[in-house]
C-alpha cells in the first residue's frame, strides 16, 4: 500500500476544487489585497508616514487623503500600508517559529511514543499553554522592553505547542499505515520514517492551520500593539492606530475605523482561505461537494 502523497493528477482535481471554492477565492484576494499593500509599502506610500504635518491634522477623507489624517496629520491610508506590511512580517516569523520547532518535536513525540521523551515534549506544550500570548509578552516585555521583535517571540512560542500537538496527533494516525510498518521492515529508522513518510502525509494539515495560526498571529500582534508592547513609533501598527484613536473616536471616527476594518478584512480572508483548504483537501468534503 503506496503512502498518502498527492498524485499529479489529484493535485489539479484540488487545483479546480480551490478555483469552484467561493470561500477559498474570497480569503484568497482578501489576503492578496493586504500582502500587495505591504509590498508595495516598501517601494512607495502616497505620504511619508514618518513625516508630521499638524496644518493637516484630523482631515476627514478626501482625495488628497483617501483615509483621511491623524491627530499629527500623517497619512492613514499610508499608515495602514505600512501597517500591513508590520502585521503581516510579526505573524509570518511568528507562525515560521511554530512551525521550524513545533512540527519536529510534534514528529518527534509521536515517533517516541509513550516514552520518557513524549512526556517531557507534551507536558512542556501544556505548561506553555498555561501562558497566554499577552502574559508572555508582558513577561518577555519586563525583561527586555517592548519591541516587534518580542511581540514575534511571545507569539512564535505560544504558536510551538499548537504546531506540535498537531503533528503529534496526525502523525499517530499515520504509525500504523501499512506503509509505514513496510518502511520499518525495511531496516529505516524512526527519524528516516517521519521525514520521508508521515512529514508528506501531515503538509496538508500544517498549511490550513498554519493560515489559521497567521489571522491569529495578526490579532494578537495588533492586541500586543494596542496595549504597547508589540511594534514601536515610529512605525505604524494597526493595533497602535487603533489605541491612539480611542480618545478621538466621537470627534475624528475615520482614526479607528479604517484600521479597524484593515484588521477584520485581513483576518476574516485568511480565515476564509484556510476554511476552503481544508474542505478542498479533506477528500468526504470533496466528494460532498
Amino acid at each position: 500500500m503506496s503512502d498518502l502523497r498527492v498524485e499529479p493528477s489529484l493535485r489539479m482535481g484540488m487545483v479546480f476544487a480551490a478555483l469552484r471554492s467561493p470561500s477559498f477565492m474570497i480569503g484568497l484576494v482578501l489576503t492578496l489585497i493586504f500582502i500587495a499593500a505591504a509590498l508595495i509599502s516598501f517601494v512607495w506610500t502616497p505620504y511619508d508616514v514618518t513625516q508630521l504635518n499638524i496644518a493637516d491634522k484630523l482631515k476627514t477623507p478626501s482625495a488628497a487623503h483617501w483615509f483621511g489624517t491623524d491627530a499629527f496629520g500623517r497619512d492613514i491610508f499610508s499608515m495602514v500600508m505600512v501597517g500591513a506590511r508590520t502585521s503581516i512580517a510579526v505573524a509570518l516569523v511568528a507562525v515560521g517559529i511554530g512551525i521550524v520547532v513545533g512540527v519536529p518535536l510534534g514528529l518527534l513525540a509521536a515517533a517516541r511514543h509513550g516514552s520518557l521523551i513524549d512526556e517531557i515534549i507534551m507536558r512542556t506544550n501544556d505548561l506553555v499553554f498555561a501562558f497566554p500570548a499577552l502574559l508572555m509578552a508582558i513577561m518577555i516585555t519586563a525583561v527586555f522592553g517592548p519591541s516587534a521583535v518580542n511581540a514575534i517571540t511571545a507569539i512564535g512560542i505560544f504558536n510551538i505547542p499548537v504546531f506540535a500537538r498537531l503533528a503529534r496527533g496526525a502523525a499517530l494516525s499515520l504509525w500504523q499505515r501499512d506503509y509505514v510498518l513496510a518502511a520499518r521492515v525495511a531496516g529505516k529508522g524512526k527519524t528516516h520514517i517521519s521525514a520521508e513518510h508521515i512529514l508528506p502525509n501531515i503538509t496538508n494539515l500544517l498549511i490550513v492551520q498554519g493560515t489559521i495560526q497567521f489571522s491569529l498571529g495578526i490579532l494578537a500582534e495588533a492586541g500586543l500593539a494596542y496595549v504597547g508592547l508589540g511594534t514601536q513609533p515610529p512605525l505604524p501598527s494597526w493595533g497602535r492606530m487603533l489605541s491612539e484613536a480611542q480618545t478621538m473616536i466621537y470627534i475624528a471616527p475615520h482614526l479607528a475605523i479604517f484600521p479597524g476594518l484593515a484588521i477584520v478584512f485581513t483576518v476574516l480572508g485568511l480565515n476564509l482561505m484556510g476554511d476552503g483548504l481544508r474542505d478542498i483537501f479533506d477528500p468526504k468534503l470533496r466528494r460532498a461537494r
